[in-house]
């Protein structure tokens, strides 16, 4: 399974509608972890969590599972499926953090290959590309919404807490020498950006409960 989740690194690049720290192409020196790189995070971290309380606030259940088409997800199965991206994601981490740092490895991504370049959310994704040949990131639905929204509160306030207090260099510790930890806590919240899109798209359909 871990082996499944550091190779998910490789593929699983979520963007960022954000600017962070950036490089217009890939850097050789040594990256620093700084202060504007932890406020970064943590505001976009907490915003992020922010707006997918807002937009999930005393839906119904009708509201909560309803489908724009038979094979589209409801907000519940959204929601679901980035409670199960949080944990990947803070997997990923964990285990970059105990691999220990690596502060002569020479080539990083720069930030700039996280900013997104489909803001108004064009492309279609399809998470199993991403876990083939497995399908752990599709949402069974099986859970209620407000149990689903806990689960990811309850993570997204670890990663918080985490960023808040953490005074390793983030930008020394590699996931499978792809992104750094900065990168991956940038991938969170961009993942989580991505599907509040979706989110605000199934409420805005015609047939959406009231």
């Amino acid at each position: 399974m871990k082996a499944l989740l550091m190779a998910l690194t490789l593929v699983s690049v979520y963007i960022v509608p954000a600017s962070g720290q950036s490089k217009p192409e890939q850097s050789t020196t040594k990256p620093e972890w700084t202060e504007a790189d932890r406020k970064y995070l943590l505001d976009n971290l907490i915003r992020s969590k922010e707006e997918l309380l807002a937009e999930t606030k005393n839906l119904t259940k009708e509201q909560w599972d309803f489908k724009e088409a038979p094979d589209r997800w409801s907000i519940n199965q959204v929601v679901e499926h980035i409670a199960l991206y949080e944990v990947i994601f803070m997997n990923e981490i964990a285990v970059a953090l105990q691999m220990g740092p690596f502060p002569d490895f020479a080539f990083h991504d720069p930030d700039s290959n996280f900013v997104d370049q489909d803001p108004k959310g064009l492309k279609q994704n399809n998470t199993t590309d991403f876990t083939k040949p497995f399908t752990i990131t599709v949402p069974l639905g099986n859970n209620e919404g407000e149990h689903n929204l806990a689960w990811v509160t309850k993570m997204r306030g670890e990663s918080i807490e985490f960023i808040k207090t953490e005074t390793r260099n983030m930008r020394a510790h590699y996931i499978n020498f792809g992104p750094n930890v900065h990168q991956k806590c940038m991938m969170i919240f961009a993942h989580s950006d991505r599907h509040l899109r979706q989110i605000k798209k199934v409420k805005a359909h015609s047939d959406y409960p009231n």
